[in-house]
């Protein structure tokens, strides 16, 4: 057989993609490092998109792999937002941890 011809199951797949999600999810409730937690965040990202691929493959659909396109370009905002909020926040308080915010709290 040759790798060409070697085809996943999409079950296991689509159990690869619930694992990183939920590794990602927990990261997220489990992290105080705003870091930490955008990563997270974004893996939980890469998992769906992921999923929607393979859901297009099963499906011969194009629809799953346009809304990935979508989502990469939306999480690349998000990061570039996120890393600028995440500088600023740490030229104010000196830290990057989610317990040391205190700006919001008035």
């Amino acid at each position: 057989m040759a790798l060409s011809e070697f085809q996943v199951e999409p079950w296991l797949v689509l159990a690869f993609c619930s694992a990183i999600f939920f590794i990602g999810l927990a990261g997220l409730l489990i992290r105080r490092n705003i870091l930490v937690i955008l990563m997270c965040i974004e893996l939980m990202l890469n998992a769906v998109n992921l999923t929607f691929v393979t859901f297009s493959k099963i499906h011969n659909h194009m629809g799953g792999q346009m809304s990935v396109f979508f989502i990469i370009t939306v999480a690349a905002a998000e990061s570039a937002v996120g890393l600028g909020l995440v500088i600023a926040m740490f030229r104010t308080v000196r830290s990057v941890d989610t317990d040391e915010i205190q700006l919001l709290k008035q």
